[in-house]
């Protein structure tokens, strides 16, 4: 089944200071054993947010002017470590439809792309802005526009950069590589009846 197309994410943004936020931070490894990855988002960030005891440590996801965000602003390098698809996966269950950073590391951005999760990057300054007028209008919806690479918030406009084949997929729908094979399904067919060689079922 083909996938909509991705050409603008509308929502709340929350800020997430810090460089090199990694995947064991992002879903500790003890949560990995999961069968689905259905309740990956309520781990996410679980060893940040929670002391040892289950107690809150007011992380800002959790923070209550912060509650139904959908956009994450972060430091540079997000996603770095090893490349768990978990990782991308908890911030989507979570409900987080986009991240802007400084950089990404490069399967962590892949495996967000399949996923629907527009990655775009921005300059220290823009986000350390975007951080400061979040904190100030925390309630504030923020408008990330894939095709001109804009972050629209507050009445500001913010240049930010989504790597072109990122942000063509996005805008054709074409995002998640299996859905755009079932989609195909056709040529598919068509392919395998040409082969000299068969697939029994």
């Amino acid at each position: 089944m083909a996938l909509g197309k991705i050409e603008k994410v509308i929502g709340q943004a929350v800020p997430i200071p810090g460089d090199d936020i990694d995947t064991d931070r992002i879903i500790p490894a003890r949560f990995l054993k999961c069968v689905t990855f259905d309740a990956l988002g309520e781990q996410l960030f679980y060893d940040v947010r929670f002391d040892e005891d289950g107690k809150s440590l007011n992380f800002p996801i959790d923070q209550p002017q912060y509650k139904g965000a959908n956009i994450i602003v972060s430091g540079n390098n997000f996603g770095c470590g090893s490349s768990r698809e978990h990782a991308p996966q908890s911030i989507k269950k979570a409900g987080f439809d986009a991240v802007i950073a400084g950089s990404y590391a490069e399967i962590f951005f892949g495996n967000c792309t399949t996923l629907g999760i527009v990655c775009a990057e921005a300059s220290d300054e823009v986000r350390a802005s975007l951080m400061k007028a979040i904190a100030e209008n925390p309630s504030e919806k923020m408008e990330i526009d894939v095709a001109s690479s804009k972050v629209l918030f507050n009445g500001n406009s913010y240049d930010v950069s989504i790597k072109p084949n990122s942000k063509s997929a996005f805008l054709a729908g074409n995002y998640d590589s299996l859905a755009d094979l079932l989609a195909r399904m056709s040529k598919v067919k068509e392919l395998e009846a040409g082969l000299k060689y068969s697939f029994k079922s």
